[in-house]
This record gives C-alpha cells, structure tokens and sequence, in this order.
C-alpha cells in the first residue's frame, strides 16, 4: 500500500457529503488536509473536528471552482508546505432540474457545466503540472453512473459526467509518460444534499429519491476513493463504479 501520511490531500467541494467524508478518512490516515469549497464557515468547522480527532495539519480556504482566476490565484498562492499536492480529489459538482432539454433552465445547464467540467479542468490545470514537475501524483476525479447511462431529464448532467469519464481518460493518455495516476470513482445513488440541490431545495422531492431502498453514504464513496489513493506506485485503478446493492443500473432500482 501507498502510505499517505503526511502526504498532501487536496479535496474541492468539501464542505458536505462526498468531499466532506473524504477529508475525514484521509486525516484519519495522517494525510495533510488541504480543502476548499464555497462555504467557508462549513470547511471552518470540519478544520477544527479533523485537528481535534486525528491531529493533522488542515489548511482551508473559500473557493468557487467556477471560477478560474481564482483557482489559479489559490493555488499559485499557497503557503510553501501546502504548494506540493499529492492527491487531488476533484469533488466538486451539482445536478440541478430534471427538465426536458426543450424545458430547461439554462441556469442550471451553465451552473451544471461550469462546475462539473470546467471547474475541475480549472483545478486540474492548476495543480497537475506541479505534480508533472515533482514527479508523483494522484488526481482522483468523482464521476458518476451518469457518466455511463443516461436517464430521462439527465440530459445535461449526464452529459457532464460524460465529459469527466472522457477528461479521467484524456488525462491518462497525456499523463501515461509520467508517474502520475489518474483515477474516475463513479457512484450511484448516494444519500447527500445532491437531490436536494438537484430540486433547488425541495426537501419533499429529495427525499424521495432515496424511499424504499438503502442508498450509498458518502463514506462508501470516501472508502473507495481511500483505496484508489493507497495502491502500490505501479496500480492505478482507472475507473470505479460503486452501486448500492438494490441498484443494478440508472433506471433500475428494487424498491421495498
């Protein structure tokens, strides 16, 4: 196994759920914690739990990865102990509306794409050739089964994770020269605040997402991308899809 104590973890969109979960298994593991997400009162907390329970160093900050001036800002702009990045877990993202494509809100189509693809090529652009120089690393890119099916009124979405899954590949291709990994772990269902902002804040609607069947919890995700991160040098998993076991696919679900 690959030891990542005092390695450097760098996890977007770790203010909740799958982000959230990830920087507490790694510091557990005696990782270096470095997060950001947009709330920072969130990342604030989840600093001082993760230094109380596992006596690790966190450093956090706010960042909208929609952003790419900022991103690079952010990261060119690290204290020197925080600049070597050994893993980073591209987490940030959203699905927002189940609408027909002629139907759509292209809000929530722009907000969709801005994050989930442009946002981690933002981050990935930042932080990759630092890796590339140093030699070792690990990107670690959150995908979905979405990324593999389509279902109606994911059109967008879909198509965004489409785009990770070919990116995870792309990356590889470019990187295969290089002793940098690159791994895709793509969940199913997994009980997080994504149907509720899928919704846009219908917690009635978000809940039922999950009626009748034992989803996945972000901690099933963080335990799978741990164990990407922790293959030997020479292992790279290149893509991982973890399903609840009452899920065989997008459309098919066992309900009791």
């Amino acid at each position: 196994m690959t030891s990542l104590r005092n390695k450097v973890v760098f996890i977007t969109g770790a203010s909740s759920g799958i982000g959230l979960a990830c920087a507490r298994i790694f510091a557990a593991d005696g990782a270096r914690i470095l997060m950001a997400a947009r709330r920072l009162d969130r990342l604030k907390k989840l600093a001082d739990e993760l230094r109380a329970a596992h006596k690790v160093p966190v450093h956090a900050f706010d960042l909208d990865v929609r952003d790419q001036p900022a991103v690079e800002r952010a990261i060119a702009g690290l204290p020197p102990e925080w600049a070597a990045i050994d893993v980073l877990i591209n987490n940030a993202g959203l699905s927002r509306g189940l609408d027909k494509i002629h139907e759509a809100k292209i809000s929530d189509w722009e907000e969709m794409i801005d994050t989930n693809i442009k946002g981690l090529l933002y981050v990935s652009r930042a932080v990759i050739p630092g890796m590339v120089k140093r030699g070792a690393g690990h990107v670690i890119n959150i995908g979905s089964i979405a990324g593999h099916e389509l279902y109606p009124g994911g059109n967008v979405y879909c198509g965004t994770k489409f785009a990770v899954k070919a990116i995870s590949q792309g990356m590889r291709i470019d990187l295969v020269a290089t002793p940098i990994r690159v791994s895709s772990v793509d969940p199913g269902m997994v009980e997080t605040e994504f149907s509720l902002v899928r919704y846009h804040g219908d917690k009635e609607k978000a809940d039922k997402t999950y009626k009748g069947l034992t989803p996945l919890t972000p901690d099933d995700i963080a335990d799978a991308v741990h164990y990407c991160a922790t293959r030997p040098p020479h292992v790279n998993i290149n893509d991982m899809i973890v399903m609840p076991q009452a899920q065989a696919g997008v459309l098919v679900v066992n309900r009791v």
